[in-house]
């Protein structure tokens, strides 16, 4: 006979699963592979083991307590949408304070790991992309701007500067382009996210730019960032920082990028948005592969 579950193991599991979301694992999944293709730049290969696990704990913990920030933060707006009105906070199921204390236990966490055990440059780098994204974006911009997320994406643009510090105590050229690169591929793949969620956006009052501008002049806007962010992925070759590895996948996915962005212009569709938004996730981790695969095999 089947043994029946524990009482307690249901709502354990569901309160983890809560704590868990608040950390938005996909973005942080994202984060981390960008901080990771800098390392295995900066390291000419792969970089120790113990410096891996030191640096990728350290910024996921950072970028799990600025989500849980964000939750915090959005709450208001997150349960006026239905993409997101099922989240820990907006839903009432993690209460605000708990909230709180986790993003900034988290944080404080992340600094202490990356200061003490990896150096402070790289602590430095972490909070600060965390506060940034935290304040600036969330608090700040969201609300006020449908150029939110052109000036917010700096937050998720500094994971390549964190794994860089992480490898060499400094910040570099080619860390300054992988800044570069994270900071225009933003606009086009959240852009893109918006259209989807424009009705959720609108309801919510949020100034996302298809709510303020439209679905067109948002696909105008995506092929015009996609068009600066594919030349400046060329750059780093032309000025012979990175490899002809790099310019072959440089090459190849923006080309396609490019693609799918002339495709959404001409039609607006929501099949057209999402497949530029699923294909710009892939991209960027496919990019900073190659940034790593490059200076293994050159």
């Amino acid at each position: 006979m089947a043994t029946a579950p524990h009482p307690l193991r249901a709502p354990l599991r569901s309160v983890l699963a809560d704590y868990v979301t608040l950390t938005k694992p996909r973005i942080m999944l994202l984060i981390l592979i960008t901080a990771y293709g800098a390392m295995a730049f900066a390291a000419d290969g792969l970089p120790t083991a113990r410096l891996t696990v030191l640096t990728l704990f350290g910024l996921g913990l950072s970028s799990g307590g600025a989500s849980a920030l964000n939750h915090v933060i959005d709450r208001d707006l997150d349960a006026r949408m239905r993409r997101t009105a099922g989240r820990p906070v907006a839903s009432g199921r993690v209460s605000v304070d708990a909230a709180t204390g986790f993003g900034i236990g988290l944080i404080v966490a992340s600094t202490a790991v990356l200061a003490a055990y990896v150096n402070v440059l790289t602590a430095a780098l972490a909070l600060s992309g965390a506060l940034f994204y935290v304040v600036v974006y969330t608090i700040w911009l969201k609300r006020r701007t449908p150029q939110n997320i052109v000036i917010g994406g700096a937050a998720g643009a500094v994971p390549p500067l964190v794994g860089w510090a992480a490898v060499t105590g400094h910040v570099g050229l080619a860390a300054l382009f992988m800044f570069a690169l994270v900071f225009y591929w933003t606009p086009p793949h959240f852009w893109a996210l918006a259209i989807l969620a424009k009705d959720d956006y609108a309801a919510a009052g949020v100034p996302m730019l298809p709510v303020v501008r439209g679905d067109h002049e948002t696909a105008r806007q995506i092929l015009l960032y996609t068009v600066l962010l594919v030349g400046l992925s060329l750059l780093p070759y032309l000025s012979q920082t990175f490899g002809l590895v790099y310019l072959l996948s440089a090459a190849v996915l923006g080309g396609w990028f490019l693609r799918l962005a002339v495709r959404l212009l001409r039609d607006t569709s929501r099949a057209n948005a999402r497949g530029l938004f699923f294909y710009s996730l892939a991209y960027l981790a496919l990019m900073f592969a190659a940034i790593g695969i490059d200076r293994v095999n050159f």
